[in-house]
């Protein structure tokens, strides 16, 4: 028989849709408390140096103000993330511009951008380090005794490459490719407001992925327990990672400046400050050497993967660890070294943002690809057939794949719809002739769903779910709603498990004092770890009113409205709880970076069609098709719209977004000179779905909002490369670029495929 109730698969509305649509919807800067100060922060204006000196101008009215300094933090001078290192507010020096160095509140918030102005600090201003490069010179020391955050080594067999794979190699192909920074650009800025108690002691609502990361951050700032630092998350207007860490930040600024002015307080940046002083992607660079046989099948690969991570460490060791686990893609490599390293320079810290890591060594990857296809002489499409990785072969890090997996048969479709072959033959007959240069290209990859290793297993995250005095169940998560659909996708597993209307399934807003830690909202995480984790509890909770609230098998709603309100009028209350429990078939060594990486892999083949322009040498991505392979699809509207916004976003990372760096300060932090893809640069993107369900999400599920960030900025310059003739090695490419590579001189670094000239080694100099 049908399920009368079968919602999963299903596009109900929004359970927060129409709270936003009708403008009821509350976010941090709507909300107003009783007796409210406003908040802000004065920063450093050089990238490294001593402070020599901290004046108030005495003109100024200063007995209005609460001012706070590092003086007045009641615990620990320090922002916890991974390590210790990244300071509440500086003391006596500053590691990147931008950095927080006193905090200054006042009743009118128009008081307080002249109050920050009349703070002068003076330095004594020391050599600052800006590139990868720089920090690996050491002519600097700027962190630890290295400029290391972290490093990893991960290889094949837990062994190194033997030498005579290289000998033996019939091809040896080198590469260098390069990713910048990137902002977050969330529709919403940082804000959040913050009360003080004695008593009771710190609340913070604000803008956040992530409430008990901040509860954390706030017991050691405040030397609290963590009953006494309560985080409620308000209506959160996008993410993407950056409000995954940086919410500790503010929120510990807020926090103390309420604590001192005895006030609750609101910080809410504006766009130039948001942008200046928070968070990037990590800007990487990835060097490439690949054994290959005649025939184009991978003997062997050593990959050295660097990312930037700024000023102090944050988030770069886990963003370095998820992008080092996807850098050898989804290829079986018979040997493989990979050695990665995560580098400190004096711009403000990295950190997250969707895709963490892997977007950067799957571009590297994917562009050597196709290298390595014109090296070898086979087709971008029959090199990676012969390589692909399949049901019960085992990945760089030794994990078995026991799930079914076909990405010959993805790669047969994704280039079936977007008429890849006869397309790629038309612009090879129309492009010499032609002013606009067209070209389509692909790339092949996958993402892991979940934290890394044995990051799972260490949260142990939970999940309650309880019943309302009306009898409605409600789901106690502190997963967080920031515009993916993690309310919907949530309510509809409990639905349907539990056999109930989706209409009649509740969702608490995320307050530490009331729901258990289900885990940060990362790493697509959500429907696989947390919606498996309230189908579980759906479960339990439908056990416990059968044995002790006679709710008959099968019911309806008022059978289970009776049986709820039964069970509450008896016992008081009635909630089930359920907490991770780590599959059996999974282990992770951190030592030697080796098992299983994931519970679960998504697999995709995305192809971009191009235009390039050579009167202008603007190029325009013209048609975008995305196949994915998710497991379950919960919600097909929400994750279309999850795969549209994240190839936007990397059409983005490919071609536009391009951080502007000047003297460490990011000179373009407004929406006027961050130049973003808007609607009219996009193309029409198709999103298609393979559904395989894994045991290891609600229904199947696998995790997906990461996913569309990997693979559209190898896929569109790969198929500038068949427009241009012109294999680029770097993001953003801008007009200024492809113009400099085209009106380039041929004797002046193109590449040459004569295995005369090349001998078995070949390599390329980066654009």
């Amino acid at each position: 028989m049908t399920n009368p109730h079968q919602i999963v698969g299903q596009s109900p509305l929004r359970k927060e849709g129409a709270a936003k649509v009708l403008g009821r919807a509350q976010y941090v800067d709507d909300i107003t408390l009783p007796g409210m100060w406003y908040g802000a922060t004065v920063r450093s204006t050089i990238p490294r140096g001593r402070i020599s000196s901290i004046k108030l101008d005495p003109s100024f009215p200063w007995h209005e103000y609460t001012i706070v300094s590092a003086a007045d933090i009641p615990g620990e001078n320090t922002i916890v993330h991974l390590t210790k290192d990244h300071p509440c507010l500086a003391t006596t020096h500053v590691n990147h511009d931008s950095e927080p160095i006193l905090l200054l509140a006042h009743p009118d918030k128009a008081a307080l951008p002249p109050a920050v102005a009349a703070v002068h600090i003076a330095y004594e201003v020391l050599p600052a380090i800006y590139t990868i490069e720089e920090s690996e010179q050491q002519k600097e020391i700027i962190w630890g005794e290295d400029n290391t955050f972290k490093t990893y080594l991960m290889q094949k067999d837990r062994q190194p490459i033997p030498d005579e794979i290289w000998q033996q190699a019939d091809f040896i192909v080198e590469g260098e490719y390069r990713t910048g920074a990137q902002e977050q650009l969330y529709i919403e800025n940082n804000g959040v407001i913050a009360e003080y108690s004695e008593t009771e002691g710190v609340t913070v609502r604000g803008s956040m992925q992530c409430p008990f990361y901040l509860v954390h951050a706030l017991t050691l700032v405040f030397n609290l327990p963590p009953e006494k630092c309560r985080v409620i998350q308000t209506e959160t207007g996008g993410a993407f990672g950056g409000k995954e860490d940086f919410p500790s930040v503010i929120g510990s600024h807020a926090a103390l400046l309420a604590m001192k002015s005895g006030h609750p307080v609101k910080i809410c940046y504006d766009r130039a400050e948001d942008m200046a002083a928070t968070t990037k992607r990590h800007p990487s660079r990835t060097r490439h050497r690949t054994a290959v046989s005649k025939d184009g099948k991978l003997l062997a690969g050593e990959i050295d993967f660097a990312i930037d991570g700024g000023a102090y460490a944050t988030l770069s060791p886990v963003v370095l660890s998820r992008g080092t686990i996807h850098a050898p893609g989804p290829y079986h490599w018979p040997h493989l070294t990979v050695r990665a390293k995560a580098m400190a320079t004096n711009i403000p810290p990295h950190g997250a943002f969707r895709g963490f890591g892997a977007p950067q060594s799957i571009f590297a990857l994917e562009r050597h690809m196709d290298k390595i296809a014109k090296v070898v002489g086979l087709t971008p499409e029959e090199l990676r057939r012969r390589n692909f990785l399949t049901t019960g072969d085992r990945t760089a890090t030794g994990q078995l794949l026991s799930d079914p997996i076909d990405m010959q048969h993805l790669l047969t479709r994704a280039l079936k719809e977007s008429n890849y072959h006869a397309k790629h033959a038309q612009f090879e007959r129309e492009n010499p002739t032609s002013t606009i240069k067209r070209g389509i290209g692909f790339a092949t990859f996958f993402h892991g769903a979940g934290f890394t290793g044995s990051g799972e297993r260490r949260l142990a995250s939970e999940v309650a779910i309880d019943i309302t005095p009306e009898g409605r169940p409600r789901l106690l998560v502190s997963s967080t709603e920031f515009g993916q659909g993690t309310n919907t996708i949530l309510c509809q597993v409990a639905a349907q498990t539990l056999a109930l209307p989706y209409e009649e399934v509740l969702i608490a807003q995320p307050d530490t004092a009331h729901v258990p830690n289900s885990g940060p909202t990362v790493a697509s995480r959500t429907a696989m770890i947390v919606g498996k984790l309230v189908e579980r509890a759906s479960i339990q909770l439908l056990e416990k009113l059968r044995t002790e609230a006679a709710l008959p098998t099968p019911h309806t709603a008022a059978n289970f409205k009776q049986a709820a309100l039964r069970y509450t009028q008896q016992t008081g209350n009635l909630e089930v709880c359920v907490r991770y429990e780590a599959p059996g078939d999974i282990f992770w060594d951190d030592d030697t970076y080796s098992g299983d990486a994931y519970p679960a892999y998504a697999w995709a083949v995305y192809v971009a069609e191009v235009a390039v322009d050579t009167t202008t040498y603007t190029a325009t991505v013209t048609d975008f098709h995305a196949l994915q392979e998710v497991g379950r699809v919960l919600h097909p509207i929400l994750a279309a719209g999850q795969v549209e916004g994240g190839v936007a976003q990397a059409i983005g990372y490919a071609l536009y977004e391009k951080c502007i760096w000047q003297n460490g300060h990011l000179a373009n932090n407004q929406m006027t000179n961050y130049i973003m893809p808007t609607s009219a640069d996009l193309p029409p993107i198709h999103v298609h779905f393979e559904e395989t369900p894994c045991h290891h999400g609600p229904g199947g599920a696998k995790g997906i909002g990461e996913l569309p960030m990997d693979g559209p900025a190898p896929a569109i310059l790969n198929a500038i490369e068949q427009a241009t003739n012109i294999a680029f090695t770097e993001i953003p490419l801008l007009p200024e670029d492809i113009f400099e590579r085209m009106t380039r001189t041929p004797a002046s670094g193109t590449e040459s495929l004569d295995p005369t000239i090349a001998g078995p080694i070949f390599s390329e100099t980066t654009a």
